[in-house]
Parts: C-alpha cells; sequence; structure tokens
C-alpha cells in the first residue's frame, strides 16, 4: 500500500512508551535483574528487528538491504550484551533507531521528499552506532533520569506524530543530540585512546 508504512508510527510510540514503562516500573519496584535486562534485551531486539524490516520491505530495493544490515546490528547489539562481561551502555540503544525512523516518515509528508535516500543513511549510521563501544551519552533518551522526564520525552513522540508543525522541531533535537553523541563523542573516545 502507497503509504502503509503510516501504520507503523503508532507501533513505534507503543513500544517505545511500553520499553520505558518497563524500566521505570522495574526500578520503582525494586525488582531489577540480569535476567529482565535480558528479557528486555531481547524483547527489544524481536520487536525493533521486526519494525526494521517492516519499513525495508515497504520501500523495497536499497532500503530493504539497508535494513537487514541494520536488523543484523541489532541482533548483534543484544547477542553481545547477554555476555556478563559486556560493558552495558556503550553504542546508541536500539530505541534510538526506532525513533529516526518515525521522525524520517514523518518529515515525508511535512517536507515533502522521497524518504529512500534518508532511510538508507538512517540505517547504516545506526547500523554503526549501534556497536561503537563508546558512551553515547547526549542522546536526549540517555539525559533522562526521572519518569517525569521520560514521560516527557514520550509526550514529544507522540506530539510529532499528532501536530505536524511539532514534528521537525522534535526530530531536529534528536537527531543533533544523535550525531553530537555519535561524532563527537566519537572523536573524544579516539583521542583519549590513543594518549
Amino acid at each position: 500500500m502507497d503509504g502503509g508504512y503510516r501504520y507503523l508510527f503508532a507501533l513505534i510510540i507503543f513500544n517505545n512508551i511500553m520499553d520505558d514503562l518497563d524500566g521505570i516500573l522495574a526500578a520503582k519496584l525494586d525488582i531489577r535483574s540480569r535476567l529482565g535486562a535480558n528479557l528486555d534485551n531481547l524483547c527489544d531486539a524481536v520487536a525493533h528487528v521486526a519494525l526494521t524490516l517492516a519499513v525495508g520491505a515497504h520501500f523495497g530495493g536499497m532500503v530493504l538491504v539497508f535494513s537487514m544490515i541494520a536488523a543484523a546490528s541489532i541482533i548483534l547489539r543484544v547477542v553481545s550484551r547477554f555476555n556478563p562481561e559486556t560493558v552495558s551502555g556503550s553504542g546508541s540503544p536500539t530505541n534510538e533507531l526506532m525513533r529516526h525512523l518515525l521522525f524520517t516518515l514523518l518529515l515525508v509528508k511535512t517536507l515533502g521528499f522521497e524518504p529512500e535516500l534518508v532511510l538508507m543513511i538512517v540505517f547504516l549510521l545506526h547500523s554503526v552506532s549501534m556497536l561503537v563501544p563508546y558512551k553515547m551519552s547526549a542522546l536526549i533518551r540517555a539525559q533522562t533520569k526521572s519518569a517525569t522526564a521520560v514521560g516527557m520525552v514520550n509526550v514529544a513522540l507522540v506530539a510529532a506524530w499528532l501536530v505536524p508543525y511539532m514534528t521537525l522541531p522534535v526530530a531536529t533535537a534528536f537527531i543533533v543530540t544523535y550525531l553530537y553523541s555519535f561524532v563527537v563523542k566519537g572523536q573524544q573516545w579516539l583521542r583519549q585512546r590513543h594518549q
């Protein structure tokens, strides 16, 4: 279906909200565990691979190829986190890819562009950033520590979806902090390794 990808908007936002709610509840109820974290990562991987491949399949061609590369990176990221010796908190979360897919697809109508090239760039950047060995601490979601702040992030996602004039500012905030975390923090990490 032309524009069939629009059905994914609600799924991406719902997935983001439920993933955040899961973490908040685990912290509030003091029921965090390694098993729970592993199950959360596994559930995220299944949902995010499915959403990534759905976008790729909708647009087909090279977008599908790049979505498969991103899906492989999601799987590698999640599998590596099952190793207890792995340092967690490095690279970009798979939810960040979901948010960027959402913004790209929302901006298609607002800005009137063909999304294929942008989607390929998003898939490629995240394929790399999900696996980098440094912390991407400037991401908006990484900065939110309280349940209220997490709720505001989700309100911003819903606003970007339902209020067209909010899409560009919200998307810009998330994308700029992502690029800053990826490039600037990456350069800092490289400098520290060479010292």
